[in-house]
């Protein structure tokens, strides 16, 4: 009988963390150790303390080695464009004085060993981190422990390196966290899934399981403390669910679910070609959401109509300084070309109070989601907003873009917003640089105040956008990053359904077309819920087009909107799924 057949006769449980990445695994546990788990304290005497310091810059350098043979591998490797700038990322808080000077000023005045200081001041940055609202930026908390895992590691003269898989993808790598680094060697050293305690759904492990394909599981928070090496595992990355040592009964369950999800995924191929339509003959537009040009790949794979949704902020992140227009420019027009006609909406940058990025000053923010974010912030920086608009405006010679402006709020953003690209236009003329005159400019529906202002902004802009992650946020007053009320929040709460709803109704009367861009777009139980709405436009992860679609071309249009109807006449929640259920039942 093959090893992962064989139910093991330890003790089952089960594990619920964050759904990562989609797909099941069952695989062998192959665990990867903790050294900042393992530091200990100690005194050091008067006469060792330059010793010490020493000893502790030579760590530094150790890791710089690593990194700068990363950076090699990476080139012979051919490896994804996101890996280096997850590593840049790393490489930066190598480099920061706050790592790599701070330590030596707490060893001298504790008289303390190496380990224990420059864990104690990644204990601080990680407190300085978690601050933060955007979940993006707490994310990275973790990529501070990472480096410092490293570095204590290079401490105690044990090795960087990850275990190996093998070519049969019979592991499944437990880890406290991983970082960009560690995964680069993963094209040859293949693992069936990953699990993790820390990260989330934009941790460097969950974006890099996606673009692998890989099931992943995150914020198990003791799963690297209870998982034994070799045990059992089955990795449910659709349900968030890792189970240990199941029984034969749910193993045997788990091996048809995963042989049902391949044959699946082999039909859902075949519809790449196919137009969305629904049994009654509607046309739906599939757009995809991305957040660099290497993600590009992914939407033509899926047969994406178009990018729905390019985050433009994460050109931004990744760096120490500000991307030059010329920079940008490449961006967009790699992004536009690559898509061979369809079109490409570009949001200007969300980049918010609580992200310090270089030449934006310091602005510190209590509450930095209602602060200078999004819109507000790029019209507070018109140097900045600027330079965007006009590399914008010149990848548009080269394709279909849309220009797509975050979170409006006020008739006088729009104006702005439209006065600055009138702006863009006129010295891109003078100077004699080609663009496409005819850009088309929509705004981002994120608050309740813009739905119920919609009117307005549909008359003054192209298009519409719904962005559902903040407007769920902000209509039910609730941070989704933050673990103590992140279960309330709800894509199902009546308040949301009916502002979703009145936006969509809006915008057709006005005849402006409108799309869905968050998460409920990828939703699968929401799909014929925003169909009887009206919704005729979503945008996704490239990896959710398929499912979609295939949802799309099974649904009747007439039993979508009398469902829509009867969820809109009840504030009633246990109603609203029930009603939904029904109508995906059919």
């Amino acid at each position: 009988m093959n090893a992962l057949a064989e139910p093991s006769h330890k003790i089952s449980f089960a594990l619920h963390g964050v759904a990562a990445a989609p797909g099941i695994a069952i695989a062998r546990a192959q665990l990867v150790s903790n050294a900042t788990l393992e530091v200990a304290h100690y005194d050091i005497a008067d006469d060792k303390v330059e010793a010490e310091k020493a000893r502790f810059d030579n760590a530094i350098a150790a890791v710089r080695v690593q990194f700068e043979d990363i950076h090699e591998r990476m080139k012979s490797d051919d490896a994804p464009a996101e890996f280096a700038a997850f590593l840049d990322v790393h490489w930066m808080i190598l480099t920061d004085t706050q790592l790599a000077q701070e330590p030596k000023r707490i060893i001298e005045e504790q008289r303390c060993n190496a380990e224990w200081a420059v864990t104690q001041q990644m204990n601080t940055l990680v407190e300085q981190f978690k601050q933060f609202e955007d979940t993006y930026l707490r994310e990275r908390a973790n990529d501070v422990v990472q480096v410092v895992e490293r570095i204590v590691k290079a401490l105690m003269g044990k090795a960087a390196d990850l275990p190996k898989g093998d070519a049969l993808h019979t592991s499944a790598l437990v880890a406290h966290d991983l970082s960009p680094a560690d995964v680069i060697h993963f094209k040859e050293n293949a693992f069936a899934a990953f699990v993790t305690d820390a990260g989330g759904a934009t941790s460097h492990t969950a974006i890099v399981a996606r673009s692998l394909g890989i099931p992943a599981v995150v914020a198990l928070h003791n799963a690297r403390s209870l998982v034994r090496e070799a045990e059992l595992l089955i990795v449910d990355g659709d349900s968030g669910l890792v189970i240990v040592n199941p029984d034969a009964h749910v193993l045997a369950e788990y091996k048809l679910k995963q042989e049902s999800q391949r044959l699946e995924q082999q039909k859902l191929k075949r519809l790449v070609s196919t137009r969305a339509v629904t049994i009654d003959g509607t046309a739906v537009d599939l757009n995809a959401n991305i957040e660099l040009p290497t993600d590009l790949a992914g939407c033509l794979e899926n047969g994406a109509d178009g990018i729905g949704l390019f985050r433009s902020e994460f050109l931004f992140l990744h760096r120490e300084d500000l991307p030059t227009e010329d920079e940008q420019f490449e961006a967009y027009r790699t992004v536009v070309e690559g898509m061979n006609g369809r079109p490409v909406t570009i949001r200007t940058f969300d980049l918010g109070a609580d992200k310090r990025m270089p030449g934006l000053g310091d602005r510190p923010s209590e509450n930095p989601a209602l602060g200078l974010r999004a819109i507000r912030l790029c019209l507070a920086e018109p140097k900045l907003f600027m330079t965007q608009l006009r590399a914008i405006l010149r990848a548009s010679a080269f394709g279909s873009i849309r220009i797509l402006v975050p979170m409006i709020a006020n008739a006088h953003e729009v104006t702005q917003t439209l006065a600055f690209i009138a702006r863009a236009k006129a010295e891109l003329t003078a100077q004699g640089v080609a663009y496409d005159q005819y850009v088309p400019v929509g705004g981002m529906v994120e608050i309740p105040a813009a739905v119920i202002s919609l009117p307005y902004f549909a008359e003054q802009l192209d298009f519409l956008s719904i962005g559902t992650n903040d407007l769920i946020q902000y209509t039910l007053a609730i941070d989704r990053t933050d673990d103590a009320v992140a279960h309330m929040y709800d894509s199902l709460h009546p308040a949301v359904v009916k502002l979703v709803a009145m936006a969509i109704k809006a915008a057709q009367k006005a005849d402006t077309p409108i799309a869905v861009c968050g998460e409920m777009a990828g939703e699968l139980r929401l799909t014929r819920m925003l169909l009887g709405f009206g919704l005729r436009n979503f945008s996704m992860h490239p990896k959710q087009l398929l499912t979609i679609k295939q949802r799309i071309l099974t649904s009747s249009l007439s039993d979508c909107e009398a469902a829509a109807n009867k969820i809109l006449k009840t504030d009633d929640p246990v109603k609203i799924r029930g009603t939904l259920a029904k109508l995906n039942a059919l």
